[in-house]
């Protein structure tokens, strides 16, 4: 039994995961680095301890320092939160071997969905449809090949790393005349950015939207899908507003692809949170990749079918069968979350310092996550998000009406706060009649043609 849950992660995450411990009468251990001293959770948790200075690779990716910090408070589990070391093999493997729970999958899954190109593979295995691609790693010593393949895939193709992320390690070629250069050239830059110059060729997709199913599994062989999220509102590959269900996307449609992931998660032993990752085009889905922990955006799910996905993903890393078999999961009406960054609305540049007044919003339907107050200092060394604003109604125009009404409510002073594009964005004509992809955000914003 997990009766005491070391937290590796910060912010809003880490007390969104305190506030499960507390349902589930799990104590809290906050590791946290001296810049979050301070912070709201570290308040809040029932132990804590300070694992290093402000940068994160002394402390929040110091896997040494988070092992040792369970072991000197007594933790029977340790939770990755998101970014940080929740996708990291080697760490999930020396968490469960130092005897302790790691509140995700195995590091076999870990890995196989951490390197595109084997998680392509595991996917197509099992049925899930992928972009068409070159189903592999790309031999620059073989030009003649690469070229018949990108001809047979049809221009633009994009070459991508296959240990990349966070979309860095790609490049689109619009012209089979740049090819080959454009292949060595992302090797390169893979080779320094990710320790790993493998690369593939994918179909380049021209105005897909990005749509993901957020699946549940435990250690049983039983497996659910929670529905989908649309995340196409995205700036340089971030995420900005996310929403659930995709609009526009059939009930039929959903229940179909998401049975395909929930049985894809089975088939690769699968445990816990997880969510697969397509481009959506044409009536379309495209597997991209997996991400193999809690989502930023893991609310929206929850607003629509009432399940807490972090206390399933405690209970099912205790060693719970699922509580909840597909034909529980119910979608009630839509919900939306901005994601609310310490930067200014403009440049995108991180605006760190303290804020001055902090107001959270409230009403029907809204609910915050965020570790922020009055007073509270934003530290320059991690991501700039400050909280997650959502807003839940019976339809997606009701939605939009109380996130509208939440941001204006919503007071963050004393810093910069990309509130304003919020507003901005909540009355767009083609958001509104949700007509985004994944480029639109940018072609709004100038960014790109």
């Amino acid at each position: 039994m997990i009766k005491k849950l070391a937290i590796a992660n910060r912010g809003e995450i880490a007390l969104r995961i305190m506030r499960a411990c507390r349902q589930l009468g799990i104590k809290s251990v906050a590791l946290h680095s001296s810049a979050d001293r301070n912070a709201k959770y570290v308040k809040l948790s029932d132990e804590s301890v300070c694992i290093g200075p402000p940068p994160a690779l002394n402390s929040y990716l110091d896997t040494s320092a988070v092992i040792a910090a369970a072991e000197v408070t007594s933790a029977d589990a340790i939770h990755p939160g998101y970014g940080f070391l929740s996708e990291n093999a080697d760490f999930a493997e020396r968490v469960e071997n130092s005897g302790f729970i790691f509140v995700g999958p195995k590091a076999d899954s870990i890995r196989v969905m951490g390197d595109k190109i084997s998680a392509i593979q595991a996917m197509k295995a099992t049925g899930v449809p992928c972009v068409p691609g070159s189903d592999g790693p790309l031999d620059v010593s073989k030009p003649k090949v690469i070229e018949a393949m990108a001809k047979e895939i049809g221009l633009p193709v994009i070459i991508k790393a296959a240990g990349g992320g966070g979309g860095r390690g790609m490049r689109v070629v619009e012209k089979q005349s740049d090819l080959i250069s454009s292949i060595k050239l992302t090797q390169q830059e893979a080779a320094a950015a990710f320790n790993n110059e493998v690369v593939y060729m994918e179909k380049f997709l021209t105005k897909p939207r990005h749509v993901e199913i957020q699946i549940l599994a435990d250690q049983h062989g039983n497996a659910i899908h929670l529905g989908d999220r649309d995340c196409s509102m995205q700036r340089r590959h971030q995420k900005v507003i996310e929403e659930a269900p995709a609009p526009g996307i059939s009930d039929a449609l959903r229940q179909k692809i998401g049975k395909r992931c929930a049985e894809a998660a089975k088939a690769i032993n699968y445990r816990g949170v997880g969510t697969f990752e397509f481009l959506y085009q044409d009536g379309e889905f495209y597997f991209i990749e997996m991400n193999t922990r809690i989502q930023v955006e893991h609310p929206v799910t929850e607003m629509i079918t009432g399940v807490d996905l972090i206390k399933e993903q405690l209970l099912v890393a205790d060693g719970h069968e699922l509580r909840l078999k597909q034909k529980d999961v119910q979608f009630n009406g839509h919900a939306i979350e901005c994601r609310i960054n310490a930067e200014d609305p403009e440049t995108f540049l991180p605006s760190p310092g303290e804020i001055t007044q902090y107001h959270m919003a409230g009403g029907p339907g809204v609910r915050v996550d965020s570790h922020a107050y009055t007073h509270y200092v934003v530290p320059p060394y991690y991501d700039s998000m400050v909280g997650k604003l959502i807003a839940h109604g019976a339809t997606r125009e009701e939605a939009i009406a109380r996130m509208q009404g939440a941001l204006q409510e919503m007071v963050v002073d004393g810093i910069k706060t990309n509130l304003p594009l919020h507003m901005e964005l909540l009355q767009d004509r083609g958001f509104v009649e949700g007509q985004q992809d994944i480029h639109y955000l940018e072609k709004k914003l100038g960014l790109s043609h």
